[in-house]
């Protein structure tokens, strides 16, 4: 193993890192809430394009669940 420690060491050290890693994301979305405005974000960008691709991609994006 790694640095010369055991099995039983390194695996509890690899799930406190997954277990914290999880942790830290998950209040990052209740503390900061990313996807809250996603929609406004996804309507903002697409007025970077012609508009017959913004209907194609709008149309894309509705058939997926993305926008409402």
């Amino acid at each position: 193993m790694p640095a010369g420690v055991t099995w039983g060491q390194y695996l509890r050290f690899s799930m406190a890192a997954l277990v914290s890693m999880l942790a830290g994301s998950q209040m990052v979305h209740i503390y900061y809430k990313p996807l809250q405005d996603l929609q406004n974000y996804v309507n903002k960008e697409l007025e970077n394009f012609p508009a017959h691709v913004q209907e194609k991609i709008k149309q894309e994006l509705k058939e997926e669940g993305v926008l409402k």
